[in-house]
């Protein structure tokens, strides 16, 4: 059984989300501010954490920072928090997910369902992923289906390759900005919108209203298989 973790100071919610969880077969634990998500973590340790950024003894990002050091497992930050500088800052920080309160409970099991589904995001025998009617094959860099062979740049290459080892996780910016073209380039967002935009126009039947390689504006880009 999936266990999972949340993290919130609002009672009523914690509740709800306890009832909605273990309706659906997760195993569920709970904190109500960061030290005790911590402690309950090291000793419970969770497939998923739910976290909320507006803790009373700490910032929510202190807790991933925390977390990060020792765990890779999926967390959703479930904030109040609309603000882009709040979501971007708790994705660098390690978050895999941010959903914006009041949300949807069928919006956050899809979202959870797709951090957990999560395929083998760094092995070096990494399957074919399937990304519309095209086969790309990230071992080999070859993509094959619709009209034919489709041929990326390598810089190309890069930025699928990191959204395809993440399937349906919201990768930041920043994180592309750095991990494709360097640190020095992390302010550079325009480099992400055009690149983005060649990916589109070779792999999406419609460029303009893509289904797979998908814009989280202000925060980054995500890969629905």
């Amino acid at each position: 059984m999936t266990r999972v973790l949340v993290v919130d100071d609002d009672p009523q919610l914690v509740r709800a989300l306890r009832i909605n969880l273990r309706a659906r077969q997760y195993d569920v634990d709970t904190a109500a501010d960061g030290g005790s998500a911590l402690r309950t973590a090291a000793h419970h340790p969770p497939d998923l954490v739910i976290l909320d950024l507006g803790l009373p003894d700490m910032d929510g990002a202190e807790v991933i920072h925390g977390l990060r050091g020792w765990t890779g497992v999926p967390i959703i930050v479930l904030s109040g928090r609309a603000d882009s500088t709040d979501k971007v800052a708790a994705l660098d920080a390690g978050a895999d997910d941010y959903v914006t309160k009041p949300f949807g409970i069928d919006e956050l099991l899809a979202r959870i369902r797709a951090v957990t589904r999560r395929a083998q995001p760094t092995g070096e025998d990494t399957p074919v992923v399937l990304l519309g009617r095209y086969a790309v094959d990230l071992t080999g860099r070859a993509i094959t289906g619709g009209d034919g062979e489709v041929r990326l740049t390598p810089t190309e290459w890069q930025l699928l390759e990191h959204l395809l080892r993440n399937p349906g996780k919201l990768v930041s910016q920043r994180a592309l900005l750095r991990d494709v073209w360097g640190p020095q380039y992390q302010t550079e967002t325009n480099y992400l919108r055009q690149y983005m935009a060649r990916l589109r126009r070779k792999l999406e039947d419609d460029p303009a209203r893509p289904r797979h390689l998908l814009t989280e504006p202000g925060m980054g880009y995500r890969f629905r298989p």
